[in-house]
């Protein structure tokens, strides 16, 4: 009895096994665990330190802990480096915090969306889809290619470099560009 108890925990290990492993990725060199919230693995990512500062600056960590869900559309450094010489040492100033809150809320869908949920959104709007961010905003998600884009209000393009980042209230999707609302 005692070897047939062993034999099923032992199959059941492998059977979650993949599962789990499959939903871990690997952003800015670190694993992002579907266990952990979009704060708890934001922080381990190499390539996300200036979207963490400036969460942190917005106020915005105790939120993105939350429940959720929500679907973040998260640029990496490199995308807040296309900005202009000095934006974001403007932006985390204290008296630019209604700026940067409006700037980081636009990356924010409510609810999970998952890569094939964008696409099948823009395959039902033949070609495009609306988001509505919780900023208040519009995010246009379209195709090109075999890549996923989103469109700001200001006609700025990002493509989605990394999707399907889940996490315990959400799912992430790397971005390789700031998004600009109205």
């Amino acid at each position: 009895m005692k070897k047939l108890i062993i034999a099923a925990i032992a199959l059941v290990a492998i059977a979650v096994a993949p599962k789990t492993y499959a939903q871990t990725k690997m952003v800015g060199g670190a694993a992002m665990y579907p266990t952990k919230n979009i704060v708890e693995n934001a922080v381990n990512s190499k390539d996300h330190t200036t979207l963490v500062a400036a969460v942190k600056a917005a106020g915005l960590v105790e939120t993105l802990e939350s429940a959720g869900p929500f679907t973040v559309f998260a640029p990496t450094n490199e995308a807040f480096d296309k900005l202009p010489a000095g934006t974001v040492d403007n932006l985390v100033k204290p008296e630019n915090k209604a700026t940067l809150t409006k700037i980081l809320t636009y990356h924010v869908v409510a609810g999970r969306l998952s890569a094939a949920d964008l696409w099948a959104k823009v395959k039902e709007g033949n070609g495009k889809a609306t988001l509505t961010t919780v900023q208040g905003g519009t995010l246009t998600a379209m195709v090109k290619g075999k890549k996923l884009y989103l469109v700001d209000e200001k006609g700025g393009q990002s493509w989605i470099t990394i999707a399907d980042v889940n996490q315990s209230n959400g799912v992430i999707h790397v971005v390789n560009t700031v998004l600009m609302p109205n």
